[in-house]
């Protein structure tokens, strides 16, 4: 084939070296071999694509941060044993714990310290009804110096509650924790779960009735309308929530309502009590049992029974709080 540019003369045809191809010849073979490569690509990518799926969770291109599903990722666990979190081994989000966004107030009656402060919880204030002492020493076992108090008793089990309340969820706010000298006094004590907006709040109490009175039973407020008293909004829901506390209590404790109140019932409805009165949100007293009571007192001051009466009494909240 002569040269475009060069047309005088002709050439004699010249020969390939051996082991090469033709000009012509080797134009079409790059020609269908960028044909062939044209075609091939797309697929080599696909399978390519396929490979590093096959080695992603779920089908997701694995990630060298971890976050689509490699070593590492939320909801997986390092040692190959329950995912994180709550979550389940597909990566799905946390299963939501039953309390979250509910806020409950725990009062731990009376304050261990008020023993030394009698000028102080002795100063009356408004219930709405009337006015009342700020606070009160609580009960004991016994009068003796070795007598188990209430105010003991309490606060442990509040404490108890709030860590149970807290695994389950809830915010839980205490009104005291022993970290004050003495009270509060029991118009603040309602104030806390007021301002806290408290979706339901409990006050934990043991009674000091007569010996042989035995059982617990739930303190909840009467319809009051005086002075900064109004319980309207509040008397359904709290019976609500005093009964089911009630059952469960009677469930995880063993112990039975009270046998010299409420005929029975374990529920008994109150006028006078400040901490009810002067409350705007769901609020009960629990008396766990009759301190004064030897079979009470035995249970009382029995730590492992102390921790099934807080189970009791947040199984009764839950129940309330999820209807």
């Amino acid at each position: 084939m002569s040269h475009p540019e060069d047309r005088s003369a002709p050439r004699p045809e010249s020969r390939p070296e051996p082991g090469s191809v033709p000009a012509q010849a080797g134009r079409r073979t790059r020609r269908r071999a960028l044909l062939a490569a044209a075609v091939l690509l797309p697929v080599a990518l696909v399978a390519g694509l396929a490979l590093a799926q096959e080695g992603s969770p779920e089908g997701r291109p694995a990630s060298v941060d971890g976050k689509n599903g490699g070593e590492g990722a939320a909801g997986s666990s390092p040692s190959g044993g329950a995912p994180v979190n709550g979550s389940g081994g597909s990566g799905g989000p946390a299963a939501k714990a039953p309390l979250a966004g509910k806020v409950v107030v725990v009062d731990p009656g009376h304050n261990p310290g008020n023993f030394q402060h009698a000028q102080e919880i002795d100063r009356e204030v408004d219930i709405g009804t009337g006015r009342k002492a700020c606070d009160a020493t609580g009960t004991t076992t016994s009068d003796g110096p070795g007598g188990y108090r209430e105010a003991d008793f309490t606060l442990d089990v509040s404490r108890k509650l709030r860590a149970r309340l807290r695994e389950l969820g809830a915010t839980v706010i205490l009104t005291h924790d022993g970290d004050r000298a003495w009270g509060p006094c029991v118009d603040e004590r309602a104030r806390i779960g007021n301002e806290a907006r408290a979706d339901a709040v409990v006050s934990v109490h043991a009674d000091g009735s007569a010996r042989g009175n035995r059982g617990h039973h739930l303190i909840l407020p009467a319809r009051v309308k005086a002075g900064a008293a109004d319980t309207a909004a509040i008397v359904g829901p709290s019976r609500d929530l005093g009964e089911r506390i009630g059952r469960q209590f009677a469930l995880a404790t063993g112990s039975e309502p009270a046998n010299y109140l409420g005929g029975g019932s374990g529920i008994d409805v109150r006028d006078d009590l400040g901490g009810l009165n002067l409350s705007r949100v769901p609020k009960v007293f629990i008396e766990c049992g009759n301190m004064r009571d030897p079979q009470d007192a035995a249970r009382l001051t029995d730590g492992a029974w102390r921790e099934k009466a807080a189970r009791g009494i947040a199984e009764g909240i839950m129940s309330f709080l999820r209807g």
